[in-house]
């Protein structure tokens, strides 16, 4: 379909909390076929609908190679001792921080069929399902920082050319 424009820091549609897609129609399909080509651009692990301007619960992910996405996720499970990790965001770009993430995650949700799948993974793809999800209730990674790190990310934040002032 199409690779859709990434929406940055500071967008509404990034920090409000997403609604159920209860409508699979051709117009959901358009929506999941639009994320997963906007995440198959090389270096990109996920794109969850919001980063789009779409505030409906579906994310996208390409981790080592597999490609998929992920509508109306819910009972995320986490497992192992949290660690920090660099993370970066399509939504920030040019900003990677330490963000505390948990090294094994699995979450439940739906395809376009409506059938329940689950997807699981530990680090890169535990990462980006515990990210992406997050997208969805209106967190960004930067939310999830240390008080220290996040004065520090939102100075360098307000610095960047494409920053909203």
């Amino acid at each position: 379909m199409t690779v859709r424009e990434i929406r940055l820091y500071g967008d509404p549609v990034l920090k409000s909390s997403c609604d159920v897609i209860t409508d699979f129609s051709a117009k959901t399909e358009a929506l999941i076929a639009d994320l997963v080509d906007t995440t198959k651009i090389p270096g990109r692990a996920g794109v969850a609908a919001p980063q789009i301007g779409v505030s409906l619960r579906a994310f996208s992910y390409n981790v080592g190679g597999k490609v998929g996405y992920l509508i109306n996720p819910k009972n995320l499970v986490l497992s192992g001792e949290p660690f920090l990790t660099e993370e970066g965001c399509l939504s920030v770009p040019g900003h990677w921080h330490l963000t505390t993430r948990y090294p094994e995650a699995s979450l439940t949700g739906q395809l376009l069929d409506q059938s329940e799948t689950t997807i699981s993974g530990t680090g890169l793809m535990a990462q980006a399902i515990q990210h992406e999800y997050d997208h969805l209730d209106g967190l960004l990674y930067l939310d999830r920082l240390t008080a220290e790190e996040r004065k520090e990310a939102m100075k360098l934040l307000r610095q960047s050319d494409w920053f909203m002032r």
